[in-house]
């Protein structure tokens, strides 16, 4: 199946390949790569999907798919063919021969806007470490300049080294010093976390799919300026501020975290631990839910499969399902607070536009009555209990 793009823009022509290999949650339009290729500014031109019951080892789709992807990027004049799958690296560089011009996949694509969008420090060092990580793998034979130098003193004698082993041990260094720094940023978050602690803060953190708007229901909860934009991994960094629920005259401490998606590359997981420690350390989730998204089950479950990842898998949740507004009148909701049942267990859910307030004052009261709960039962405890635990 080919379809062409009508919404050209001045951006980097590019291809979009997927391949349907019967999993449930293959997008047959391919319109999440889309919009990735957008919002690391590239124009996808053309946009291709076929069938394989595997792989083929050597281009990933076969020899007369390739010449097909060749023949249609030159013909819309693309530049550079993403696939919506990862590529190994020998299928990378396979392609690239048989295509005649870069081909790269979501993971790197994903990677480039997080490289794009980092603004901190910490994040900086995140999307280093990961884009290093990704690099390391892509190393055996891939460039033209991998050969064997020549060695000995005056320029003769024995074989020296190769480049790619160097280029093996610059990388493997740069990831040391890179793993280095990024501790000393975990420890420093650690005091913070610890002064909370001492404090006893109720912790709060926003966790959900890319685009699911939780930015702007952070902004809207806290009055906070945290940038906010109709597009993906529009946060990257994490930003913490004090929330006061006035139904319970008390403060709690609200994180707004990076956003999950579908195929989050692994070392993005890993180089994030820090960011995402956030969540793992909080009381309370708020998982935000784009409601007005048709594929929104699939997803909670691609968002509970990285909680799962990082530990965060048994922290209360609350589903916050936002976006009411884009909502037609048939679909809305009869009641703005109910339950969803989550793998058998029934979690509160509130229905809220954090564009337009609607709800917000529902969700405000559901968390004054969690943490009025929590300190009552904090009350309740005897000496002999406290000093159990």
């Amino acid at each position: 199946m080919t379809d062409t793009s009508r919404s050209a823009t001045a951006s980097a022509p590019v291809v979009l390949v997927g391949v349907d290999f019967g999993l449930p949650h293959f997008d047959q339009e391919l319109e999440e790569l889309g919009l990735l290729a957008q919002t690391a500014g590239l124009n996808p031109v053309v946009r291709i999907t076929c069938k394989r019951k595997v792989p083929d080892a050597a281009l990933f789709v076969g020899s007369g798919k390739a010449d097909e992807i060749r023949m249609l990027a030159q013909m819309h004049g693309a530049k550079e063919v993403l696939f919506d799958q990862a590529l190994s690296p020998a299928q990378q560089r396979n392609l690239e021969r048989a295509l005649e011009m870069p081909v790269n996949d979501r993971t790197l694509l994903i990677l480039e806007i997080f490289a794009q969008r980092a603004r901190s420090h910490e994040g900086k060092l995140q999307v280093e470490l990961a884009r290093l990580q990704y690099v390391a793998t892509r190393l055996v034979r891939r460039w033209t300049h991998l050969e064997r130098q020549a060695g000995g003193i005056g320029g003769r004698g024995g074989p020296g080294e190769k480049q790619i082993e160097l280029d093996r041990r610059m990388i493997a260094d740069a990831i040391k010093r890179t793993k280095e720094r990024l501790q000393k940023v975990k420890k420093q978050r650690a005091t913070q976390r610890r002064q909370r602690e001492r404090r006893d803060v109720f912790n709060i953190s926003l966790v959900g799919y890319t685009n699911a708007g939780k930015s702007t229901l952070f902004n809207a909860l806290v009055k906070a300026r945290a940038y906010a934009a109709d597009q993906l991994f529009a946060t990257l960094d994490t930003t913490t501020r004090q929330l006061y629920l006035t139904e319970a005259g008390a403060s709690v401490s609200l994180s707004d975290t990076v956003g999950f998606i579908r195929d989050l590359p692994h070392g993005l997981v890993d180089a994030f631990q820090a960011t995402l420690q956030e969540a793992v350390d909080a009381d309370l989730l708020l998982h935000v839910v784009d409601a007005s998204n048709a594929t929104f089950p699939e997803q909670m479950d691609q968002v509970h499969k990285v909680l799962a990842e990082i530990g965060a898998q048994d922290i209360p949740q609350v589903l916050v399902f936002n976006k009411l507004d884009a909502l037609e009148p048939g679909q809305r909701p009869a009641v703005l607070q109910d339950s969803y049942e989550v793998d058998g267990v029934a979690v509160p859910r509130v229905f809220v536009s954090a564009r337009s307030g609607e709800g917000l004052p529902a969700l405000r009261q559901l968390l004054a009555d969690i943490l009025l709960a929590r300190q009552e039962g904090a009350a309740d405890m005897t000496p002999d209990d406290d000093a159990n635990l």
